[in-house]
């Protein structure tokens, strides 16, 4: 475990993208002050990251970037979703919080316990979940400002198989799940992605997976915010549950330098 990772990076694009790949679920890295209230012991742990983590979305983004002609802006979660999962709401809105992962996870990916009965997740929240969402919020305000508008694609990935923990793992599992938000994915930048992503065998809306990340400060309200989700199956592109990347890393991330490039030229 880390003493003192760094909870988040903003890799700077070109002055005037707008696109930012956003990776909230990259990392494994858990802080020893937040190992210490999971109940898991070090193997069970281990496990529950390999489950947990969107493994190598950090590396398919970092090619993703490298490979676009115009060079698009990256935040990188530095943290396990196990400290705080920055993509949830983080009130009562939030629907997982049925299933114990809300914003602080207090179950795993199998229902069982991660934390203590009665664990106070609110000192979590101050330390590592407002700062996340302050500083994404000031990256989106800065592309405003920037380049007039502000693009998010946000990269993930998730089982072949459904988890316990999933609410709606019932429906579809597309090689490439696109999530949107009714809002903030205008129909041309759904098109885009539908269009790079075509090759790996299909894709499909907003199961097992919906919705997408805009701050909350936007959210809604501000449509020069556009937003959408990739959710890639894990098996089209690594070993599962945790296991190491595969030669779709790279066809994969020429896909998401196409959508990048695309998202950042749409007027």
């Amino acid at each position: 475990m880390n003493h003192s990772p760094e909870p988040f990076r903003l890799l700077p694009g070109a002055g005037t993208s707008p696109v930012i790949l956003h990776v909230p679920h990259s990392s494994r890295t858990v802080p020893e002050s937040v190992r210490a209230g999971i109940v898991l012991d070090d193997g069970a742990l281990e496990r529950e990251l390999d489950h947990i983590t969107d493994s190598h979305t950090a590396d398919i983004a970092a090619a993703a970037a490298a490979g676009c002609a115009v060079t698009p802006w990256q935040f990188v979660n530095g943290l396990s979703r196990l400290v705080i999962d920055p993509e949830r709401f983080p009130d009562e809105r939030e629907e997982m919080l049925a299933v114990g992962m809300g914003a602080v996870y207090t179950r795993t990916t199998h229902r069982e316990r991660l934390r203590p009965d009665g664990f106070d997740g609110r000192p979590l929240v101050e330390r590592w979940f407002h700062p996340y969402a302050e500083a994404m919020k000031r990256a989106v305000e800065d592309r405003l400002e920037a380049a007039g508008r502000a693009v998010i694609i946000d990269v993930h990935s998730y089982p072949t198989e459904p988890l316990p923990y999933e609410l709606h793992g019932d429906g579809s599992r597309p090689p490439i799940c696109l999530g949107t938000d009714p809002f903030h994915t205008p129909a041309r930048l759904l098109a885009a992605a539908e269009k790079a992503f075509a090759g790996f065998g299909g894709t499909g809306l907003d199961s097992p997976f919906a919705g997408t990340y805009v701050p909350l400060e936007h959210y809604g309200k501000d449509d020069r915010v556009s937003a959408l989700m990739v959710e890639i199956r894990r098996d089209v592109y690594m070993s599962e549950p945790g296991g190491p990347a595969g030669p779709g890393l790279v066809a994969l991330a020429a896909a998401l330098a196409e959508l990048a490039d695309a998202a950042g030229q749409e007027g």
